[in-house]
């Protein structure tokens, strides 16, 4: 549980000191990020396996992002159905490269279930977010693409969980 505690405590730690770095940004002519929030769905595949072997698997995966406006931030959860489940909220900071595109990197925390490991694993982790969103031209159509690295993520050994997953979406 101490262990836990010291995890949250890092991720409000690192929200909190991006957020106070972007009230204090100054304002530059830039490419604004893709605008707009979306709910998607596509496939997942876990790279690395726990030391029982499981892990390494294709998946459902269901996505969405909440676009902060006025801010390049974003609040993005990520549902995982495999051989086993979990949830990865993350808050990301996006970077325009231009009008349909966003690179970005988010961090958060991966919520495991069951005894089984998903594509992340199946025990709450810390987790990195690096990924990309494309806005199809003149549509509501959004394809996204990420990895997440959830470190410590199984049960019985293994380490980090890696997988990558890719899917379309739809603005609102």
């Amino acid at each position: 549980m101490p262990h836990l505690i010291s995890l949250y405590s890092a991720v409000g730690t690192v929200a909190l000191a991006s957020i106070a770095s972007l009230t204090f940004a100054t304002n530059s002519a830039s490419a604004q990020a893709a605008y707009g929030s979306y709910v998607g769905v596509g496939l997942t595949f876990g790279i690395t396996e726990d030391d029982g072997g499981d892990g390494q698997q294709f998946g459902g995966v269901v996505a969405v992002r909440y676009k902060l406006l006025e801010l390049p931030v974003s609040l993005r959860t990520q549902a995982f159905i495999g051989a086993g489940t979990a949830v990865v909220p993350t808050i990301s900071y996006d970077f325009p490269i231009n009008w349909q595109t966003d690179a970005y990197l988010g961090v958060g925390v991966a919520f495991g279930s069951g005894d089984t490991p998903s594509p992340v694993g199946n025990k709450t982790s810390f987790a990195v977010q690096p990924g990309v969103d494309y806005v199809l031209p003149n549509s509501n159509t959004v394809v996204f693409g990420n990895a997440i690295f959830a470190f410590d993520a199984y049960r019985d050994g293994g380490g980090t969980a890696i997988s990558v997953q890719g899917g379309v979406g739809l603005r609102f």
